[in-house]
């Protein structure tokens, strides 16, 4: 198998996408240093010359270039197993609270509709608020995380997130409560986005299977939970406003795992840093510059012109960003409509309690688990295709599993449609939901790896593209589905959403077949005969040239 090299810490969901992937011998060959100061010309062996600096005078107009050395300890590339799971552990624990907190909100929707004198339709608001919000806040806590760092945009959103749930168990009227979820939607979203961009600063592309599993699983079953914890503290003496302070709680134990837990693991940032220091080492008399920084702008303005801009260009240009963010969006967006349809089919025409409603979301959580067991069998599927390209990134070898999930998604919807009228006992459109939640979870997991491996430097855009589509949609269908489900009746309700999937279901089987045709077309996908390397090399790897070139394109992007 072909020896690789790490994607660089740019290769993350919301870092900054001109950043190179990768760090190929064109660096060695012109003198790439190696984090201890070594660095310089070199000759026809690609030895490292025992040079006493960074390339560059250390002046204004040409500063020390700073860069990682190969097995550089301050690398996250470099960090124990141990460390990088508890990180990926605490990450995704995070990604599962801010879920959880949009679902636990909608256990109460009777009884909080009752005491504040609302319609169901204002109730159910405090669901797409929060989720819309999920879609607003990427927008602007990615590009300040690429500014800043991960770890502090982290710690402050996660702290100004959990005060907002203060809102709902303190507010006396319904504008209180939906400016609050709207509020808390925006702060919660920076684990929805800037943590998969974590994972990629840690996880070389052929490791990273299992932990973006995690990753893309938790969204997922955060929801599950939280129509069950809000049910059941709902209907008991402690009523709806508690399980506000059940968010509150929860967000909180958040917060302190992001200060206790989660270093700042964004490499461009980490090099940043350790230019400063050594600048102000010297006294302020030479001049040390991440070599990410060089001949780019790192303002906050320059930083929000251009990343907020690229995922709407996105969108409208990339047909494989379309497709597959109409995809999610669709799957995505029927798991919150369903927090107004499951009330209805449960609660109204069954007679089950907030509590025992909620329970019913227990067979998609069971899908979901069986889901994310699924991912060694794709992460071997997509080793052996990389071993058939001579260790080269396979993005299409990502889609097996979303191709079994597409075929199960209407499959599922129309379980649950034809099964929701009594007389048919209420376990047969519980058991619908496990279908449901395991074509989900295996749907959510391998475009999202697909998107990563086919955008590479650019996945930024790409994943942030299907971010925002399947926020909006996601908070329109809970709007929409009581006056489906009035106006069709249960079964046609659904199955609206069930033939929505059913068009959706060719997606992932036409990239599997045309996907490396469609990106050789593209200005910002892989191109084919561009390595992606995803090992990292040893010193003995240069000295032997056994590292090959790359394409221009994927080294120099579009800074």
């Amino acid at each position: 198998m072909a020896t690789s090299v790490p994607m660089s810490q740019a290769t993350t969901l919301h870092a900054t996408d001109e950043e190179a992937v990768l760090r190929l011998p064109h660096d060695v060959e012109r003198g790439a240093p190696d984090g201890t100061g070594r660095g310089g010309p070199v000759g026809k062996s690609l030895k490292f010359a025992p040079a006493s600096e960074y390339p560059g005078s250390g002046t204004r107009e040409d500063p020390y270039r700073v860069d990682w050395d190969i097995g550089d300890a301050e690398n996250p590339f470099n960090w124990s197993k141990t460390r990088k799971w508890t990180i990926t552990g605490q990450l995704a624990l995070s990604t599962f609270t801010v879920s959880f907190c949009s679902s636990c909100y909608s256990g109460g929707l009777a009884s909080m509709s009752a005491e504040l004198h609302i319609s169901q339709t204002i109730a159910i608001l405090g669901v797409s608020l929060y989720v819309l919000g999920f879609g607003l806040g990427p927008l602007v806590f990615a590009p300040l995380g690429e500014l800043y760092g991960r770890r502090i945009v982290f710690v402050l959103t996660a702290s100004v997130f959990m005060l907002f749930h203060l809102g709902g168990a303190l507010g006396h009227n319904a504008a209180t409560i939906l400016s609050t979820r709207l509020l808390a939607g925006i702060f919660g979203s920076a684990p929805l986005t800037n943590a998969g961009g974590a994972l990629s600063d840690m996880w070389i592309a052929r490791e990273r299977g299992f932990a973006t599993s995690l990753y893309g699983t938790a969204p997922w079953m955060g929801p599950v939970l939280g129509p069950i914890v809000g049910g059941w503290v709902s209907q008991s003496r402690l009523g709806w406003r508690f399980s506000f302070w059940i968010m509150f709680i929860v967000s909180a134990l958040n917060a302190l795992s992001y200060y206790f837990l989660t270093p700042e693991t964004f490499g461009p940032v980490l090099l940043r840093r350790r230019a400063r220091r050594l600048t102000k080492a010297s006294g302020g008399e030479v001049l040390f510059v991440s070599r990410f920084d060089i001949s780019r702008s790192v303002s906050l303005s320059a930083v929000l012109k251009r990343d907020m801009g690229r995922p709407f260009y996105f969108l409208f240009t990339e047909p494989i960003v379309l497709l597959l963010a109409i995809y999610i969006a669709i799957a995505y967006a029927t798991l919150y409509a369903f927090f107004a349809a499951y009330p209805i089919v449960f609660q109204e025409r069954r007679g089950f309690s907030e509590g025992e409603g909620g329970l019913a979301f227990l067979g998609i959580g069971v899908g979901n688990l069986l889901g994310i067991s699924l991912a060694p069998i794709q992460n071997k599927l997509y080793w052996r295709a990389m071993d058939r390209n001579e260790g080269r990134t396979v993005p299409e070898a990502r889609l097996y599993l979303p191709m079994v999930g597409g075929i199960f998604l209407p499959i599922s919807l129309f379980w649950f449609a034809w099964t929701s009228d009594p007389p048919i006992p209420w376990i047969v459109p519980v058991l619908a939901g496990i279908p449901f939640g395991f074509s989900c979870a295996i749907i959510m997991q391998g475009l999202t790896q697909y998107l990563m491996d086919a955008y590479s430097i650019y996945c930024a855009s790409a994943i942030a593209s299907t971010v925002i589509l399947r926020s909006v949609v996601a908070a329109i269908f809970p709007l929409i589905s009581p006056a489906l489900y009035h106006n069709l009746g249960d079964a046609w309700a659904c199955s609206v959403f069930a033939f929505l999937a059913t068009a959706c279901m060719p997606v992932p089987f036409l990239f599997y077949k045309y996907g490396a045709w469609v990106r050789s077309k593209s200005k910002w996908a892989l191109q084919d005969n561009v390595q992606i390397h995803t090992e990292p090399p040893s010193r003995a790897d240069f000295d032997d040239k056994k590292v090959p070139e790359a394409s221009e394109k994927a080294v120099v992007g579009d800074a």
